[in-house]
């Protein structure tokens, strides 16, 4: 296929005294009063995505998004005392939605991600994008060796989409996705799992097998579940490419605020909290 101010009023008090007494304190009260300033820290993050060029069926399934504001929820910058410096290794995993086909590497979803979680607080946070286009599931499982060298802490996945394409038995797909995440878990990385939707150009027992997998995995394996990964984003022109397919990196940003950060975030900060514990438990 990630954005304040009191003027204080000068006090004045009568004074029964000569004219100069009373000037000289009035003076005096004026040069000791507190003179505050304003400020204001504006701090957007203007991170955006991109795309993949086998979903063509997906895009076209999704309901058209309602049109909003796609930074109006990136997250702000933190202050100090909200930084987390636990090194956090996230692997982006899946087919050219991962990969980002048709926008430039900085505005793929994997990086887009890795600058809104920095801008969070996450400072060391590093997310790598393993995406690959055209990738089917069996041959993301084929691959699972090399990228699994990555050593993950987490793992965002989405397969299937182009299996679907292809009209690869459903069975066969859920049974490569359940792989994967098995030898994901097993390596101790945690898994985010993104679901998808085609459109039912391929009958409708196909589109609604399909589509059931993903949520009946989630249930089955425990992991964190992205309902819909292009929610909000697919089907929606202005958020996609000249294809209508791919997302734009606006799309992208979309899909990185609205989609992943709420799921993914828990996560992150449950992989936290166990390294903090196993760290004084040493």
């Amino acid at each position: 296929m990630v954005v304040s101010m009191s003027y204080p009023a000068l006090i004045s008090r009568p004074i029964l005294k000569p004219l100069a007494l009373t000037l000289l304190t009035s003076l005096a009260l004026m040069g000791c009063q507190p003179n505050t300033t304003s400020s204001t820290d504006n701090n957007a993050a203007s991170n955006e995505a991109a795309s993949e060029s086998s979903l063509s069926t997906t895009a076209q399934s999704a309901p058209t998004a309602t049109k909003t504001d796609a930074s109006a929820s990136t997250p702000a910058t933190v202050s100090a005392q909200q930084v987390i410096e636990q090194p956090i290794t996230i692997l982006a995993l899946g087919d050219s939605l991962t990969e980002g086909l048709g926008v430039a590497e900085n505005e793929a979803y994997p990086a887009q991600l890795e600058a809104a979680l920095k801008q969070a607080g996450y400072v060391n946070a590093k997310v790598i994008n393993s995406g690959l286009s055209g990738e089917t599931s069996s041959g993301l499982v084929n691959r699972l060796d090399w990228v699994l060298k990555t050593k993950p802490d987490i793992t965002i996945l989405t397969t299937g989409a182009n299996d679907a394409m292809r009209g690869i038995e459903v069975p066969t797909i859920d049974k490569n996705i359940r792989t994967t995440i098995k030898r994901l878990q097993d390596e101790g990385s945690v898994v985010v799992l993104g679901g998808m939707q085609i459109y039912d150009n391929l009958g409708d027992d196909y589109v609604k097998s399909f589509s059931a997998i993903y949520p009946k995995i989630a249930k089955d394996t425990g992991v964190a579940f992205i309902p819909f990964f292009l929610e909000g984003v697919g089907g929606d022109r202005s958020l996609n490419q000249a294809d209508a397919i791919h997302p734009t990196k606006e799309g992208y940003t979309r899909i990185v605020n609205n989609n992943i950060l709420p799921v993914l975030t828990p996560a992150i900060d449950d992989f936290v909290k166990q390294h903090e514990t196993a760290s004084q438990n040493k």
